[in-house]
Protein backbone atom coordinates (compact mmCIF):
# COMPACT_ATOMS: atom_id res chain seq x y z
CA UNK A 1 0.00 0.00 0.00
CA UNK A 2 1.68 3.48 -1.01
CA UNK A 3 2.43 5.88 1.69
CA UNK A 4 0.44 9.13 2.13
CA UNK A 5 3.30 11.35 1.75
CA UNK A 6 4.25 9.72 -1.64
CA UNK A 7 0.46 10.08 -2.55
CA UNK A 8 0.82 13.62 -2.04
CA UNK A 9 3.80 14.12 -3.98
CA UNK A 10 3.40 11.85 -6.82
CA UNK A 11 -0.10 14.17 -7.15
CA UNK A 12 1.72 17.81 -6.63
CA UNK A 13 4.56 16.31 -8.83
CA UNK A 14 1.48 15.50 -12.01
CA UNK A 15 -0.04 18.57 -11.23
CA UNK A 16 3.48 20.72 -11.97
CA UNK A 17 3.33 18.67 -15.10
CA UNK A 18 -0.06 19.14 -16.06
CA UNK A 19 0.35 23.33 -15.42
CA UNK A 20 3.69 23.41 -16.81
CA UNK A 21 4.01 24.88 -21.18
CA UNK A 22 7.25 22.65 -20.66
CA UNK A 23 9.82 20.88 -18.49
CA UNK A 24 13.63 20.35 -18.62
CA UNK A 25 15.40 17.57 -16.40
CA UNK A 26 18.57 18.45 -15.25
CA UNK A 27 21.23 16.35 -13.16
CA UNK A 28 22.16 18.55 -10.08
CA UNK A 29 24.99 16.20 -9.00
CA UNK A 30 27.65 18.49 -7.17
CA UNK A 31 25.93 21.69 -6.66
CA UNK A 32 25.61 23.30 -3.22
CA UNK A 33 22.51 24.68 -1.41
CA UNK A 34 23.63 28.13 -2.43
CA UNK A 35 23.89 26.91 -5.49
CA UNK A 36 20.63 25.72 -6.03
CA UNK A 37 19.25 29.11 -4.89
CA UNK A 38 21.02 30.82 -6.94
CA UNK A 39 19.75 28.70 -9.99
CA UNK A 40 16.36 29.34 -9.03
CA UNK A 41 16.93 33.00 -8.40
CA UNK A 42 17.97 32.67 -12.08
CA UNK A 43 15.06 31.37 -13.87
CA UNK A 44 12.88 33.57 -12.14
CA UNK A 45 9.28 33.33 -10.90
CA UNK A 46 7.53 31.63 -14.16
CA UNK A 47 9.72 28.80 -13.21
CA UNK A 48 9.98 25.62 -10.19
CA UNK A 49 12.94 23.63 -10.14
CA UNK A 50 12.12 20.89 -7.97
CA UNK A 51 14.65 17.84 -6.77
CA UNK A 52 12.42 15.19 -6.74
CA UNK A 53 12.84 11.03 -6.58
CA UNK A 54 12.84 8.91 -9.75
CA UNK A 55 10.55 6.38 -8.94
CA UNK A 56 7.78 9.55 -7.88
CA UNK A 57 8.84 11.41 -11.10
CA UNK A 58 8.19 8.27 -13.55
CA UNK A 59 4.71 7.81 -11.94
CA UNK A 60 3.76 11.91 -12.20
CA UNK A 61 4.46 11.76 -15.17
CA UNK A 62 2.17 8.84 -16.53
CA UNK A 63 -0.51 10.24 -14.77
CA UNK A 64 -0.15 13.52 -16.00
CA UNK A 65 0.12 11.83 -19.56
CA UNK A 66 3.42 12.52 -20.18
CA UNK A 67 5.52 9.88 -21.77
CA UNK A 68 9.21 9.40 -23.19
CA UNK A 69 11.11 10.84 -19.44
CA UNK A 70 11.83 7.32 -18.44
CA UNK A 71 15.30 7.64 -20.47
CA UNK A 72 16.11 10.79 -18.77
CA UNK A 73 15.17 9.57 -15.21
CA UNK A 74 18.73 7.90 -14.00
CA UNK A 75 20.70 9.66 -10.95
CA UNK A 76 20.01 12.09 -8.66
CA UNK A 77 17.05 14.42 -10.81
CA UNK A 78 15.90 17.75 -10.68
CA UNK A 79 13.00 19.53 -12.96
CA UNK A 80 12.55 22.82 -13.81
CA UNK A 81 8.49 23.57 -14.52
CA UNK A 82 8.16 25.58 -17.08
CA UNK A 83 5.22 27.94 -16.65
CA UNK A 84 5.46 31.19 -19.12
CA UNK A 85 8.20 31.11 -22.06
CA UNK A 86 10.64 28.24 -22.29
CA UNK A 87 13.04 30.06 -24.15
CA UNK A 88 13.76 31.93 -20.95
CA UNK A 89 14.05 29.02 -18.75
CA UNK A 90 16.46 27.28 -21.37
CA UNK A 91 18.55 30.50 -21.32
CA UNK A 92 18.94 30.46 -17.75
CA UNK A 93 19.44 26.69 -17.62
CA UNK A 94 22.09 26.69 -20.47
CA UNK A 95 24.07 29.58 -18.98
CA UNK A 96 24.43 28.18 -15.24
CA UNK A 97 25.10 25.28 -16.74
CA UNK A 98 28.17 26.71 -18.55
CA UNK A 99 29.19 28.67 -15.55
CA UNK A 100 28.59 25.75 -12.64
CA UNK A 101 29.98 22.21 -14.46
CA UNK A 102 28.17 20.33 -12.25
CA UNK A 103 24.37 21.02 -13.49
CA UNK A 104 23.92 19.11 -16.61
CA UNK A 105 20.84 19.35 -18.66
CA UNK A 106 19.60 15.86 -19.48
CA UNK A 107 16.44 16.47 -21.55
CA UNK A 108 13.09 17.80 -21.51
CA UNK A 109 9.23 17.91 -22.52
CA UNK A 110 7.27 20.35 -24.21
CA UNK A 111 4.10 20.60 -26.77
CA UNK A 112 3.26 16.80 -26.10
CA UNK A 113 6.72 15.32 -26.73
CA UNK A 114 10.49 14.42 -25.27
CA UNK A 115 13.07 16.64 -26.41
CA UNK A 116 16.82 15.80 -26.54
CA UNK A 117 19.63 17.89 -24.78
CA UNK A 118 20.16 19.47 -28.46
CA UNK A 119 16.52 20.47 -28.52
CA UNK A 120 16.69 21.95 -25.38
CA UNK A 121 20.06 24.12 -26.10
CA UNK A 122 17.87 25.00 -29.85
CA UNK A 123 15.13 26.46 -27.86
CA UNK A 124 17.58 28.52 -25.38
CA UNK A 125 19.13 29.81 -29.56
CA UNK A 126 15.78 31.40 -29.65
CA UNK A 127 15.25 35.01 -29.41
CA UNK A 128 12.50 35.72 -26.79
CA UNK A 129 8.69 36.26 -27.04
CA UNK A 130 9.52 39.98 -26.32
CA UNK A 131 12.20 40.51 -29.20
CA UNK A 132 10.67 38.48 -31.64
CA UNK A 133 7.26 40.83 -31.63
CA UNK A 134 9.42 43.53 -31.77
CA UNK A 135 11.21 41.67 -34.64
CA UNK A 136 7.38 41.47 -36.39
CA UNK A 137 6.14 44.89 -35.74
CA UNK A 138 9.25 46.37 -37.44
CA UNK A 139 8.46 44.04 -40.26
CA UNK A 140 5.38 45.34 -40.38
CA UNK A 141 6.05 48.69 -40.30
CA UNK A 142 8.72 48.47 -43.47
CA UNK A 143 5.90 46.67 -45.43
CA UNK A 144 3.44 49.26 -44.76
CA UNK A 145 5.92 52.30 -45.44
CA UNK A 146 6.51 50.47 -48.55
CA UNK A 147 3.03 49.88 -49.53
CA UNK A 148 2.32 53.53 -48.83
CA UNK A 149 5.18 54.31 -51.38
CA UNK A 150 3.74 52.08 -53.83
CA UNK A 151 -0.09 53.72 -53.72
CA UNK A 152 1.31 57.71 -53.85
CA UNK A 153 4.08 56.35 -57.00
CA UNK A 154 0.92 57.05 -59.50
CA UNK A 155 0.12 59.96 -58.23
CA UNK A 156 3.82 61.62 -57.98
CA UNK A 157 3.92 60.39 -61.23
CA UNK A 158 0.95 62.19 -62.92
CA UNK A 159 2.40 65.12 -61.23
CA UNK A 160 5.59 64.60 -62.63
CA UNK A 161 4.19 64.32 -65.92
CA UNK A 162 1.76 67.10 -65.25
CA UNK A 163 4.44 69.41 -64.54
CA UNK A 164 6.97 68.02 -67.67
CA UNK A 165 4.25 68.59 -70.23
CA UNK A 166 3.45 72.22 -68.79
CA UNK A 167 7.41 72.91 -69.34
CA UNK A 168 7.31 71.16 -72.95
CA UNK A 169 4.36 73.41 -73.78
CA UNK A 170 5.95 76.56 -72.06
CA UNK A 171 8.99 76.33 -73.64
CA UNK A 172 7.06 75.50 -76.96
CA UNK A 173 4.74 78.86 -76.70
CA UNK A 174 8.52 80.42 -76.26
CA UNK A 175 10.12 79.04 -79.28
CA UNK A 176 9.78 80.98 -82.47
CA UNK A 177 7.13 79.46 -84.74
CA UNK A 178 8.22 77.75 -87.94
CA UNK A 179 6.64 78.16 -91.25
Amino acid sequence: MAKPGKVEAVAEIADRFRGSSAAVVTEYRGLSMAQLTELRRALGDGVAYTVAKNTLVKRAASEAGFDGLEDLLVGPTAIAFVKGEPVDAAKALRTFAKENKALVIKGGYMDGRPLSVDEVNQIADLDSREVLLAKLAGAMKGNLTKAAGLFAAPASQVARLAAALQDKRAAAGDAPAES
